[in-house]
């Protein structure tokens, strides 16, 4: 699996989970370019499974991004909903990057995070008829 491989799975992934709400103002974020744009990062992402070594979770605790609404309630996108099976790919992908970059599972993630970023708010060009 390459890093573009993982990136378009977890971009695919993060992008099902949209629309979503804020529960505690009700603003609607109708995709994941405008959350990206609407909310700020609060902390590193966090690969629980990974942090915790376990790369084969039979029930996993999952990953998580967490970031602010502009209201100020903390908003969440996770790996929930994602087969097992692909969520072991990933992981096992997760597992032999972090050795040969020589970066923990966070520092990782955290990585992906932001390649994803960047590439969910490049700018939308409109080709000339």
């Amino acid at each position: 699996m390459t890093e573009a491989e993982v990136i378009s799975q977890m971009r695919t992934h993060l992008e099902g989970q949209f629309p979503k709400s804020c529960s505690s103002c009700g603003r609607r974020f109708a995709t994941l370019r405008e959350y990206l744009r609407t909310t700020s990062h609060v902390g590193s992402a966090m690969p629980y499974d990974a942090d915790m070594g376990n790369w084969q979770p039979s029930n996993p605790v999952g990953t998580a991004a967490y970031a602010n609404c502009p209201c100020g309630n903390t908003l969440a996108l996770t790996s929930a909903g994602m087969p097992l099976f692909q969520l072991w790919t990933l992981l096992a992908w997760a597992r032999n990057e972090t050795r040969a970059r020589r970066q923990t599972p966070q520092e990782l993630l955290n990585y992906l995070r932001e390649k994803i970023c960047q590439q969910v708010l490049e700018p939308v060009t409109q080709e000339d008829p």
